[in-house]
């Protein structure tokens, strides 16, 4: 897949960093950690929730892409970022790579500062994505398996952009209210309570 042309046909002006829910007009922001101090479940019901969802948008068959943002702050990053995580170690040789300036340009006064991004076109059933999930969701937590970089789900077909930050909560964006409606319907309890009412302008 050409990522920068699906990204221009499907998602104009959009760039591919965190917080996707902020810098796109169409998307819903769900919670996955809840009562952190109250509940002594709070991770286990953080990976269930992650993982359902992302099943929910991505069935086994589905072709996919996985990409990575890798911050380079001067040492230059491993390109196995994924690799442990693939199940079907084949589609490794589809791994594309290429840099560019950091996407946070805010942050990047020198100017040195660079992104890798590497993106696998795959289908979920080729890689341990609840592996993959619960060591995202880990990364603040002191857990392991732990992932520190940003990672993007995106269905090639539904056209939605999937993204776990961390335990906290996830976004998930399409070009259409229709690609993505029922999975706001569905799991309409899970949406933070903070972009409700965003959200449900979306989808009203």
């Amino acid at each position: 897949m050409d990522l920068v042309q699906f990204l221009e046909n499907n998602y104009p002006n959009l760039e591919l960093k965190p917080p996707l829910f902020y810098d796109w007009d169409i998307g819903i922001r769900f919670e996955l950690g809840v009562n952190m101090q109250e509940n002594r479940h709070y991770m286990r019901d953080v990976y269930k929730r992650a993982i359902t969802l992302f099943r929910a948008l991505h069935k086994d068959d589905e072709e996919i892409c996985i990409v990575a943002n890798v911050h380079n702050f001067g040492r230059i990053p491993k390109s196995p970022v994924l690799s442990k995580y693939i199940r079907n170690k084949s589609v490794l040789y589809q791994l594309e790579h290429y840099t560019f300036p950091y996407v946070f340009p805010e942050d990047n006064e020198v100017g040195q500062w660079t992104t890798e991004r590497f993106w696998l076109e795959c289908k979920p059933s080729d890689i341990h994505y609840t592996l993959l999930i619960q060591a995202i969701c880990n990364q603040d937590m002191g857990l392991k398996p732990n992932l520190y970089h940003d990672i993007f789900f995106i269905n090639i077909n539904r056209k939605t952009i999937f993204h776990v930050y961390d335990d906290r909560g996830c976004d998930l964006i399409a070009p259409s209210p229709e690609s993505i409606r029922t999975m706001y319907h569905t799991y309409n309890d899970w949406i933070l309570d903070y972009d409700r009412e965003k959200i449900d302008r979306v989808f009203q």
